[in-house]
C-alpha cells in the first residue's frame, strides 16, 4: 500500500516562495510518475504539475508555468514543488499524487492528505 505524506505548506506573503515535499513509501517510487494537484475553496481539484519516473519529462499547468517547478529525488523517494512568485490565487490545499505508469496518463489513484498553502495579499 502506497503512502504519500506532504509537507512544507504554510502562510506566505504574495511574491514569496515555498517548497512542498512529498515523501512516498510502500511501492517502488522510481517506477512511477508523480504529480501535484490543488483544490481551492469552492473549486474543483486541478492539475498543477507532473514528472515522469526518471525526472526527464516535466509537465506544468499554464497557470503556474515559469513560477512553479516540479522535481524528484528517487534516492529519497521524494517529489518536490518549488513555488516562486506566489499569488493569492495560489491559495489552496496542495495534494501529492502517484500515477500507475512511468509517465502521467489517466488520473492518479493514490493521493496524500494534502498541505495547506495560503498566500496573503
Amino acid at each position: 500500500q502506497v503512502q504519500l505524506v506532504e509537507s512544507g505548506g504554510g502562510l506566505v506573503q504574495g511574491g514569496g516562495s515555498l517548497r512542498l515535499s512529498c515523501a512516498a513509501s510502500g511501492r517502488t517510487f522510481s517506477r512511477y510518475a508523480m504529480g501535484w494537484f490543488r483544490q481551492a475553496p469552492g473549486k474543483e481539484r486541478e492539475f498543477v504539475a507532473a514528472i515522469s519516473w526518471s525526472g526527464g519529462r516535466l509537465y506544468h499547468a499554464d497557470s503556474v508555468k515559469g513560477r512553479f517547478t516540479i522535481s524528484r529525488d528517487n534516492s529519497k523517494n521524494t517529489v518536490y514543488l518549488q513555488m516562486n512568485s506566489l499569488d493569492p490565487e495560489d491559495t489552496a490545499v496542495y495534494y501529492c499524487a502517484q500515477y500507475t505508469r512511468p509517465t502521467p496518463s489517466s488520473p492518479p489513484p493514490t493521493w496524500g492528505q494534502g498541505t495547506q498553502v495560503t498566500v496573503s495579499a
